[in-house]
């Protein structure tokens, strides 16, 4: 049974608001030690003490030995619900699945491929057998999954709970994946975009570290953005921010599949991009765009350089509008470097306000292909803390 909540004004008010500060602090950054909670959240060193010492005692934090500054530590972390955790995170043409420590160390991950127009049912069964597989490995079970961070590049409604759409992932539309996977792994599951979880795993540990208002830029196979304000990721009032690529650069351009016209993917997507290519170079994969490109093919270069542009322009509307400190571009044209990064920085600057322009720093993505999956982790280390808190009130 829940206990009563105090008065407000009084002495156990204000101490359960200070463990919330101190909680909440962990929670966004990771772990810390006590003269870094204190720091960030605004509280004295001996009020930070005394609630991680109330936490630790409740077992809402875990305590561990560490070295910083070359001064041995000891470092703040929530403590995990138990088990393993799982991240799994769909591509165009592939799905990675990672199962990690409650620490969230990677234990064990594989990338399989897939067809571009699978159905739900066939990549929810293929991301059931890879984690049955994984676990099998390091000498677990499914049953030891406490939490699974699951990644779609698609919409994902975080009203109804469900995924895709008529233009995006279609074989997904209107499933409810969370729940699905979560009734045949009898494990929760946190839903989200795969650009937004990209963009939480460079958060956490990658070129968005430390950023409290920017975006990562998902150049693939599509073209999505992962937005970062005051530090988390912002999803929008229905999970839905960041569709980047159905932002519409030229109102006669020609018709997405989105049932609009001129959508930056009928430019940058890689239907576009190999259909610019057919008849000169013949049938190419995205990564033979990207590779010939980097070894000097004119007809290659040219596109992903326009390519770039392309993607600068829309950027520079993302500028324009909530001003970020940190734009990180990963993704498998990301790949090509300073042939996408340099035409992109030029429109960004051409088109954007000169004063959001020059503030504003372009990075390239440290995770690589892994930062979806890193981010998956993430979002299932949360879900795994969250229940493991509410588990505890009930028992206060």
């Amino acid at each position: 049974m829940n206990a009563t909540r105090p008065a407000p004004g009084s002495q156990a008010s204000l101490r359960e608001a200070n463990r919330e500060r101190v909680l909440g602090v962990v929670r966004q950054h990771g772990p810390l030690t006590q003269v870094e909670i204190a720091a960030a959240s605004g509280l004295s060193a001996a009020t930070v003490s005394n609630m991680v010492k109330e936490l630790d005692q409740t077992g809402m934090v875990a305590l561990s030995p560490s070295i910083r500054n070359g001064r041995r530590a000891v470092l703040v972390a929530l403590a995990s619900g138990g088990g393993l955790l799982a991240g799994v995170a769909f591509g165009e043409r592939d799905v990675r699945v990672a199962i990690a420590s409650e620490s969230s160390e990677i234990l064990a991950q594989q990338l399989m491929p897939l067809q571009a127009d699978h159905v739900a049912d066939d990549g929810m069964e293929r991301a059931a057998r890879l984690i049955a597989d994984l676990t099998e490995t390091i000498g677990a079970s499914v049953e030891d999954i406490g939490a699974i961070g699951f990644g779609l590049p698609a919409p994902v409604d975080s009203v109804s709970g469900e995924a895709g759409s008529d233009a995006v992932l279609p074989g997904w539309r209107g499933v409810n994946v969370a729940e699905a996977m979560g009734a045949h792994l009898r494990a929760p599951v946190a839903l989200d975009n795969t650009a937004n979880l990209a963009a939480l795993g460079e958060l956490r540990s990658g070129a968005l570290r430390g950023v409290q208002h920017g975006c990562y830029i998902k150049f693939s196979y599509g073209v999505g953005a992962g937005i970062v304000l005051g530090g988390e990721v912002f999803r929008g009032s229905a999970g839905t921010a960041g569709e980047i690529g159905h932002l519409t650069i030229d109102e006669n351009g020609p018709i997405c599949r989105c049932g609009n016209r001129g959508c930056l993917d009928t430019f940058v997507g890689s239907r576009a991009l190999l259909s610019s290519l057919q008849a000169s170079h013949g049938p190419l994969r995205l990564r033979d765009v990207v590779t010939r490109a980097l070894a000097g093919d004119l007809g290659c270069r040219r596109v992903v350089e326009d390519a770039g542009r392309r993607v600068g322009v829309a950027v520079a509307g993302l500028v324009n509008l909530f001003n970020p400190e940190v734009i990180v571009v990963g993704g498998k044209m990301a790949e090509a470097g300073d042939l996408i990064m340099l035409p992109l920085r030029e429109a960004l600057d051409r088109c954007a306000i000169p004063s959001a322009a020059a503030t504003v720093e372009l990075r390239a993505a440290e995770l690589g292909d892994e930062a979806d999956v890193l981010g998956a982790l993430q979002l299932a280390s949360v879900l795994s803390h969250s229940r493991a808190a509410k588990a505890l009130e009930t028992t206060v």
